[in-house]
């Protein structure tokens, strides 16, 4: 990941320079509080996981898109992001990439809208289209809904399947049942539900960004995490506590502003525990996964530091909190420590309080979707379809190395 410099021969962080988290542990809480708190966790995480429905929902869209796209204009389309990973939410978008030559985007885009713009007046179309509207942004974009599902149609974004790669190898790597897929989605839960500050559009952490710094925190906590709410916990922690005027988040650690561009690192305290990717595995992953810049990017050999640092463990020198605002700055960091308050404070309660309390700090996801209906399922004619919900599914039951979760009975 480029050449960096240690700051001190400790090679870690001091605390002046960046507050040392104290999280509580497991001996402080108590191993039947954490169990306890772990299951309602997971219970919080059946309605909002991908479910056999809200699959086979999904997968028919895309192969939808596919194939309209594919038989007018012959070029070829794929998905990529939280889709595929399996990480989605229930309002969660579904992001397709189109490859047609960089040179004729333009070109394309303008015929894929008509061509979409065409099937909104269909009335004898698969799937009910609506909204489509191509976005001139950073990345060209075409919006539209099919099926009350948002879809984001890009361009020859190779670095999105190559992430998605990238976020699978990592996943099978951490293994415990796939804990890695669950506890972004349990992250993502709070942060977009609860938050409010996840959604790159709204100038707030993009989801690749927040899956970075979930990464982050396995990368040099993985030891001590078990659970998603572990996870949760750690993550919220971590970065209410994190000096983010004066570093960047690294997978290679903390990386000082001031020493842009020479990037020199500095390691968290993690109490002297194993880093979870070894030099190999990321040497191997940025021989596959890495992408080069395009030629006529101005920027592409130094990174842009803003008001969230977060470096692309792909690509080093790609900012992935480029989006966020300086006001959605102070809003972020001010979500966070309330966030990492409320959730201490509930873990250290009684045993007979946890799991109300725990609800309690999940309370616009239990509303909206407790009642096990999900709008990326809904039937337009009748309403919404129940969403799958296995009363009696263990974690065990998502198989082991796999890049898809098994909700089947």
């Amino acid at each position: 990941m480029g050449e960096f410099k240690e700051a001190n021969e400790g090679g870690s962080v001091g605390e002046q320079d960046i507050l040392v988290p104290s999280p509580l542990s497991v001996s402080e809480i108590g191993a039947e509080r954490w169990a306890q708190a772990e299951k309602v966790t997971h219970n919080i995480l059946r309605i909002v996981q991908p479910t056999a429905v809200s699959e086979d929902r999904r997968r028919a869209v895309i192969d939808y898109v596919q194939r309209l796209i594919r038989g007018c204009l012959g070029c070829e389309v794929f998905p990529y992001g939280s889709v595929p990973f399996k990480s989605y939410l229930p309002d969660g978008d579904i992001d397709l990439t189109a490859f047609g030559g960089t040179k004729f985007e333009d070109a394309l885009a303008n015929d894929m809208v008509s061509i979409l713009e065409a099937e909104v007046q269909n009335k004898a179309a698969e799937f009910v289209v609506k909204d489509v509207q191509l976005i001139r942004a950073e990345v060209k974009l075409i919006k539209c809904i099919v099926q009350n599902i948002v879809v984001d149609i890009s361009f020859n974004q190779i670095g999105g399947l190559c992430t998605l790669c990238f976020l699978e190898q990592v996943d099978r790597l951490i293994g415990k049942d796939n804990l890695f897929k669950r506890s972004i989605i349990l992250i993502k839960t709070w942060c977009y539900y609860e938050s409010r500050i996840l959604g790159a559009h709204h100038g707030l952490i993009s989801t690749y960004a927040l899956e970075t710094l979930v990464l982050f925190i396995f990368h040099f906590f993985h030891a001590t995490l078990d659970g998603p709410l572990a996870v949760l916990y750690k993550f919220l922690d971590y970065f209410s506590k994190f000096n983010w005027e004066n570093y960047c988040v690294s997978l290679t650690g903390l990386v000082r502003i001031s020493s842009l561009p020479e990037s020199v690192v500095e390691m968290p305290e993690n109490d002297g525990g194993d880093l979870l990717l070894s030099n190999d595995f990321v040497r191997y992953c940025l021989d596959m996964f890495s992408v080069p810049s395009k030629g006529g990017d101005l920027n592409s050999r130094t990174l842009m530091p803003k008001y969230l640092n977060i470096i692309d463990p792909l690509k080093e020198n790609n900012n992935l909190g480029r989006s966020v605002s300086q006001g959605n700055f102070f809003r972020i960091r001010s979500a966070i420590s309330y966030g990492a308050r409320k959730l201490e404070s509930i873990l250290i309660q009684s045993e007979d309080n946890i799991e109300e309390e725990l609800y309690k700090f999940f309370p616009n996801t239990m509303d909206r979707h407790d009642s096990g209906e999900r709008p990326d399922v809904q039937d337009l004619s009748n309403g919404f379809c129940p969403a799958y919900r296995a009363p009696d599914f263990e974690p065990s039951q998502i198989q082991q190395g796999k890049p898809e979760l098994n909700f089947a009975q």
